[in-house]
């Protein structure tokens, strides 16, 4: 692989493994399909390079947490795992069976710092940052010409010149939190108080007046300026676009397969922050990435195989591969002329990365129930509804 200045990161050289004998390297992940045939030839790549042998093995997506957390003790996991998201993180960070990766890492540079944020758990890095996803506007440029409004008011005067005899200007599922988060960032919502990485879960914001009003806006767009229909959610919104029914689509990555085969000149922009809110708009932030085995007996050997798939030149063939936004930077510059990449990454850095503690398992039921009552008939009591979400996140988190 080609060192340039603008490498990712700068890794203890294989040298320091010194004379002893090659390692062999077993690595554990869910691809498939083209992402795995890419995996296979970057294993053959580093065997090449560096003597040691890779072997991979396919795990159900769903399987690996649990699988690593029984294994890794006994001394039976992977040396590497390709790749979990960060969700996942503080719960493998807590078990101890992930190693933290600092001590491997000397610049950071290259990468998004919401996807390195989002792959640090209490201060420390404990996955590579690989690959990216957050929401944004897909348009269709036929429809909307000048593009994506930057201006709130402007926004939704576009979107209901769009509006009417069978077509739409705007959709997205309102009943969704996760799709809906950049809302609730602008108007100073959270999930858990951020405090210079330090996540403070006793300090739950999605009932602070910010979230009051981030929920009013979504009812707004339902039943104030009449352009989200009741029973939208984001099959159907998705299927108006692909249809050249629809100018703008709050989603994210996983629809353009769709989106490009029905061949639509679209574009894509972040959603403007709503009028009055003080902060910009802000989407969640899903981080998948690279982890080792604390147990592992080959760390320094499995560290450099992670950072040859987290480098620029593998970043650009593995989104050749399947579609994946890089964290790369360098990476995201040579694929600018992508607007999937170039699109989806603008929302990825100006995003807010989902906690990665396991407390936010005990989020997304009631925080989910309570968006979706916020958009079933007009100006409900947003308040009650989401203080009694907030009281149960409590008492799920106790």
């Amino acid at each position: 692989m080609k060192k340039t200045a603008k490498s990712a990161f700068i890794f203890v050289s294989l040298a320091l493994l010194g004379n002893a004998s090659a390692a062999s390297l077993t690595v554990w992940t869910h691809f498939g399909d083209a992402e795995l045939t890419w995996l296979k030839a970057q294993a053959a790549t580093y065997t090449k390079q560096s003597g040691n042998a890779v072997q991979i093995v396919s795990v159900p997506f769903d399987q690996i947490p649990d699988k690593l957390i029984q294994s890794a003790p006994k001394g039976q996991g992977p040396d590497v795992v390709v790749t979990l998201p960060q969700d996942r993180l503080g719960q493998l960070a807590a078990a101890g069976v992930i190693e933290p990766m600092d001590k491997y890492v000397l610049s950071k540079s290259d990468l998004d710092k919401t996807a390195v944020s989002a792959m640090t758990y209490q201060g420390k890095l404990f996955a590579l940052p690989m690959f990216a996803e957050a929401v944004a506007v897909i348009y269709n440029k036929k429809l909307l010409p000048g593009g994506v409004p930057t201006n709130w008011d402007q926004f939704i005067k576009a979107a209901q010149a769009n509006t009417g005899n069978g077509k739409f200007g705007f959709l997205a599922d309102l009943s969704n939190a996760y799709v809906n988060y950049g809302i609730f960032s602008a108007f100073g919502g959270y999930v858990f108080k951020n405090t210079g990485g330090t996540v403070n879960v006793k300090d739950v914001g999605l009932s602070n007046a910010g979230s009051d009003k981030a929920v009013a806006t979504l009812n707004d767009l339902r039943y104030k300026y009449n352009l989200v229909p009741e029973g939208v959610d984001g099959g159907v919104a998705k299927d108006a676009f692909v249809q050249g029914r629809l100018a703008m689509l709050l989603t994210g990555p996983w629809d353009m397969g769709d989106i490009k085969k029905a061949n639509i000149d679209y574009g894509i922009a972040p959603l403007p922050a709503p009028t009055g809110a003080p902060n910009k708009w802000s989407p969640f932030v899903g981080v998948q990435g690279v982890m080792l085995n604390a147990y592992g007996k080959n760390k320094v050997a499995a560290a450099q195989f992670a950072k040859q798939l987290v480098g620029s030149d593998a970043q650009i063939s593995f989104n050749k591969a399947g579609g994946r936004i890089p964290v790369s930077l360098s990476a995201r510059v040579k694929l600018k002329a992508d607007p999937v990449v170039a699109g989806f990454g603008k929302s990825i850095s100006a995003g807010t990365p989902m906690p990665n503690v396991p407390q936010m398992s005990a989020v997304w039921g009631p925080w989910s129930n309570a968006v979706a009552q916020s958009v079933q008939k007009a100006n409900p009591n947003y308040s009650s509804i989401l203080d009694s979400a907030v009281k149960e996140i409590n008492s799920n988190i106790k």
